[in-house]
């Protein structure tokens, strides 16, 4: 009790104090007693075995700072009712960690850049569906994915908001990990999307934006590529259409996990060809002289000459693994995949404080075209690769994802 006062007090009253302040501090331990069990009653269930119960407090309470040092030094009372709080943020806090290991660190940019509008979507789900192995032992996937709309945003925009479950549901209804044919699960996806795409309408009012160029309630002249990757435990499954791309940096080597589907490709060639359609050289090889790649989501004008099928890899994860790049046409066109992959190196070697992610108070939740990022390494390589794209001319727009796989090796 020699703190308690910060005064000089005589000596006679002194006496006095001690014994007032000692009667007063047993009272108050008496009264916070039973709130102190209802605390603890409220956080979590209560304890079989006394002894566990006290070895549980003991290793959640956290070192108390000056502050908090200060506040129990006022009575006995207070320190009880800290004690409480250390503990509610000791559980806090061990959610957190769990949250951290649970949730994939990842980073995004999606920017206009020099074009008039924005027709990019760019899509992001951490833990979007479970996969039950025959153990039953169940893991969560993520689903990243980016679209780049043509004609106008609103196909691109369709598929960010339903491309998700149409996976999700596709992958459930296999029934567990062992039964998931990957590359017919994600060719079943993009069919069913396609067709969600041909069927629906757009509204004026929802859409008050659209200026699709036929101004028809169908806009069969709009389209969008996809590139998705959905990550597991142990494997990275992609899917693409169009010529947005996927590269794995393993080791500091770029791997492509996908090909750019143009339409002077020899084998895309061959196949518009066999279907009774041209490439024209107009601007660059264009089927019909019209669309500058071969494979897209609707595009109704110039089926079957553009078609929704993907070409789907599948890629067993390793201990090399250090990041995953997905980005549109507006990065790759002038920036390559070994320059992309030692760019987003760098930015994720550098040292950077440890902070929990998806955590509305951290520093480490940022933004990128009004999207969260759960990483700051990762955006500064979105947003880096952004910057080099726009800094080498890219006269489109330029959506990043960058994806940290060495962090998330028991994702």
């Amino acid at each position: 009790m020699a703190g308690v006062c910060c005064g000089v007090v005589p000596e006679s009253e002194t006496a006095a104090a001690v014994e007032q302040t000692s009667k007063s501090s047993r009272r108050r331990r008496m009264e916070v007693r039973p709130f102190k069990f209802v605390a603890d009653a409220a956080v979590q269930p209560p304890s079989e075995n006394g002894r566990k119960r006290q070895k549980l407090d003991l290793d959640l309470v956290l070192p108390a700072s000056p502050r908090d040092c200060d506040n129990a030094v006022e009575s006995s009372g207070t320190n009880k009712v800290n004690g409480d709080q250390e503990i509610n943020e000791g559980l806090n806090s061990n959610r957190i960690v769990e949250l951290e290991k649970e949730l994939p660190k990842f980073g995004l940019t999606s920017v206009c850049g020099r074009r008039r509008d924005m027709e990019d979507s760019v899509s992001i789900h951490p833990s979007f569906c479970k996969l039950t192995s025959e153990a039953q032992i169940s893991s969560d996937i993520h689903f990243f994915a980016v679209f780049d709309g043509h004609g106008c945003s609103h196909v691109a925009m369709k598929c960010r908001d339903r491309f998700h479950e149409i996976v999700k549901e596709e992958i459930e209804a296999c029934g567990g990990e062992k039964a998931v044919e990957w590359k017919r699960t994600m060719e079943r996806s993009f069919e069913r999307m396609d067709m969600e795409v041909q069927q629906s309408t757009v509204d004026s009012v929802e859409n008050p934006n659209c200026r699709c160029e036929l101004q028809t309630p169908q806009c069969d002249a709009v389209g969008s590529t996809a590139v998705v990757a959905v990550v597991t435990q142990d494997k990275i499954i992609v899917a693409n259409c169009g010529d947005s791309r996927a590269v794995l940096c393993q080791n500091g080597v770029a791997l492509p996990l996908s090909d750019d589907h143009k339409p002077d490709r020899p084998d895309e060639l061959l196949r518009i060809e066999e279907a009774g359609g041209r490439v024209i050289y107009w601007d660059g090889a264009r089927v019909l002289g019209v669309l500058a790649m071969s494979r897209a989501i609707g595009d109704n004008y110039l089926k079957p000459f553009v078609i929704p099928e993907p070409e789907v890899t599948i890629t067993e994860r390793s201990s090399r693994d250090e990041c995953l790049i997905l980005g549109s046409d507006g990065l790759w066109d002038v920036v390559t995949n070994e320059t992309a992959c030692g760019v987003a190196r760098m930015c994720l070697r550098a040292q950077k404080p440890a902070s929990p992610p998806m955590s509305p108070d951290s520093d480490a939740v940022v933004r990128g075209a009004g999207v969260e990022s759960s990483d700051k390494a990762c955006w500064d390589a979105s947003i880096l690769l952004t910057k080099l794209a726009l800094a080498r001319h890219s006269t489109d727009n330029v959506s990043v994802v960058v994806v940290d796989l060495k962090e998330n090796q028991q994702l």
